[in-house]
């Protein structure tokens, strides 16, 4: 009794609130300045994104040709999309596409980052060559790769195949090569920006840490594994969901290559948007077209939550 009656009392302290800061304090604070210097970007903002956001939703609900006056329909621009067969052929196209551009382009530029980061002499040269096709506009690109991918048996590629015994490929007229032939120009065309992002990662990486691996007997793998990957891993996880949203919304190379084709095998989402509101005659069912559009931003809005909630233990870590 007496030991516990010696012994000190613990005192707690009460939380310190915050103080609230009225209107007066905030001005004197050079919050009034800050709004001013902030306003121009807002106005901006919101006059070219919000308001063609807010505007896509209303559309979405209404049937309309952009000419005569808009009659709301309620949910039947979504029920005439969901019930269109095209549609999950459309969906099948680009998750097919998502997936090829996965194992394609999401190693691709990796890999070479790492090599071009191991290279002593001309990194800037490669480095250069790696971001070219980037430079190239896309539409030049694609018509470029088309030319490449002439299915006669005087082809660039066909040239090539036949001086191995090969060929010739019908690689954009046939249904079960012609998103593999997107993809690759795809990957090819935006390997270089990652590339860049990468090699600015990696400089970022300690001497040590490779120092201290080799010390160790780490082998070249071994040095990828336990100190480049991890390393790396929260810019790894930004560049996959960037490249995954990036796919779901492919539309320049089924656009031009293929226009959807051979066979509807070549269909995207947003290619079938464009279909909904530009293919038909002048007043396109603009009301569809918004609907999917809708439709797709809730789906890459529900996945982009998901995903950076599963993983930020894993980037943070």
């Amino acid at each position: 009794m007496t030991a516990l009656a010696d012994k000190p009392a613990v005192v707690t302290k009460a939380p310190v609130r915050p103080r609230r800061r009225s209107p007066a304090t905030w001005v004197r604070g050079g919050g009034l300045g800050a709004l001013l210097f902030l306003l121009p970007m807002l106005v901006v903002f919101t006059a070219f994104s919000w308001y063609p956001i807010v505007q896509s939703v209303v559309m979405s609900f209404q049937q309309t040709n952009m000419v005569t006056a808009p009659v709301f329909v309620g949910l039947d621009n979504f029920r005439s999309v969901l019930t269109d067969p095209l549609l999950w052929t459309a969906v099948r196209n680009t998750l097919w596409f998502a997936v090829l551009a996965l194992l394609f382009g999401y190693p691709v530029p990796l890999v070479a980052a790492v090599l071009m980061s191991e290279v002593r002499r001309f990194r800037g040269l490669f480095s250069a060559m790696a971001y070219l096709p980037v430079v190239i506009p896309p539409v030049v690109a694609v018509l470029l790769w088309k030319f490449f991918y002439d299915a006669g048996p005087n082809g660039v590629f066909n040239t090539v195949l036949r001086a191995v015994g090969l060929g010739p490929l019908p690689w954009l007229q046939d249904p079960s090569s012609a998103m593999v032939s997107l993809v690759v120009e795809a990957t090819w065309a935006a390997a270089g920006g990652t590339i860049i992002i990468y090699l600015a990662a990696l400089t970022s990486v300690s001497p040590d840490l490779y120092e201290a691996a080799e010390i160790d007997g780490a082998s070249v793998w071994g040095k990828i594994r336990h100190v480049t990957l991890p390393q790396l891993r929260g810019v790894l996880l930004i560049t996959f969901i960037l490249q995954v949203i990036g796919t779901a919304q492919v539309f320049l190379e089924p656009f031009l290559f293929t226009s959807g084709g051979p066979a509807h095998a070549t269909t995207t989402i947003l290619l079938l948007i464009y279909d909904y509101a530009f293919a038909g005659t002048l007043g396109g069912d603009y009301g569809s077209a918004t609907a999917l559009s809708v439709l797709l931003a809730l789906v890459l809005a529900v996945f982009s939550a998901v995903y950076l909630r599963l993983t930020r233990s894993w980037s943070t870590s």
